[in-house]
């Protein structure tokens, strides 16, 4: 199958216009004219994704981060954006990344079911799409009424971590969360405006953690890696479904810190 093959119906389904300006998804890296055989999906282009990718014969590596977000000076194997694209190109691999696009396009609705909220609304608004808005994040009511502490419990088996950081009085009761993933310092205030009484995001710091509990808004940081690689089998299932011809690998999951 051709590379461009893919991208015509992935520009459909995530189209590179639903993203944030400031963001850089698409094809990084590859010859759209190239012939893919084994696709190889992780959420970020790290060394050890781009030696498994070798390893698996992939030819196209899919990621929710891009490669690529600032301007690149040179390609050399001194850095290691410049080391990962020069394996990539040695071995023929190309790269393709949904990120902010990705976001608003699967990444919320994904979020919003792992934490089993309802009558949802789109938290941050950054379009429209057949009428309708569409964006980053959801907010909405919990299943049943319960304490923070409850709640925060209900988040780490919900996504598998092992372990948040709550800011908060344990005892609150929540009735109305509100989730982003990756990082979510941007939507704290849409968040406060659409009435949570909690956020689950990650990269929260201190201050603004503290700040948004004065204003009345508990935060519970699962963790940038730990609110998104669902991306990872959910793009699996997404390739296996409409590219049934392809071979599809994927990375391992792994949080990338430990509790001590």
């Amino acid at each position: 199958m051709k590379c461009s093959e893919i991208l015509e119906k992935f520009e459909k389904d995530f189209p590179e216009n639903a993203a944030e300006e400031w963001d850089n998804p698409g094809l990084l890296a590859g010859r759209r004219d190239s012939e893919i055989r084994t696709v190889y999906v992780t959420l970020d282009v790290t060394d050890e994704a781009v030696a498994d990718a070798v390893s698996a014969g992939a030819d196209l590596i899919v990621s929710h981060h891009p490669l690529i977000f600032s301007p690149v000076r040179r390609v050399t194997d001194e850095d290691r954006i410049g080391r990962r694209m020069l394996t990539m190109i040695e071995h023929h691999i190309a790269c393709l990344a949904a990120h902010t696009n990705f976001d608003v396009r699967k990444m919320a609705d994904l979020n919003e079911k792992q934490l089993g909220l309802k009558n949802t609304e789109v938290l941050m608004v950054t379009g429209e799409r057949d009428g309708l808005p569409e964006g980053i994040g959801r907010v909405g009511e919990v299943p049943e009424e319960m304490t923070l502490s409850s709640f925060c419990e209900r988040v780490k088996a919900a996504l598998s971590v092992p372990s948040v950081l709550c800011y908060g009085d344990a005892d609150r009761t929540i009735r109305r969360a509100a989730v982003s993933g990756g990082s979510g310092k941007s939507v704290i205030g849409d968040a406060k405006k659409k009435r949570a009484d909690v956020i689950v995001t990650g990269d929260i710091d201190y201050h603004t953690a503290i700040d948004s509990v004065a204003d009345g808004l508990a935060v519970i940081d699962a963790g940038h890696y730990g609110t998104e690689y669902c991306f990872i089998d959910y793009m699996v299932g997404y390739f296996e479904k409409n590219f049934p011809e392809l071979t599809v690998r994927k990375a391992k999951i792994h949080h990338p810190y430990q509790v001590y």
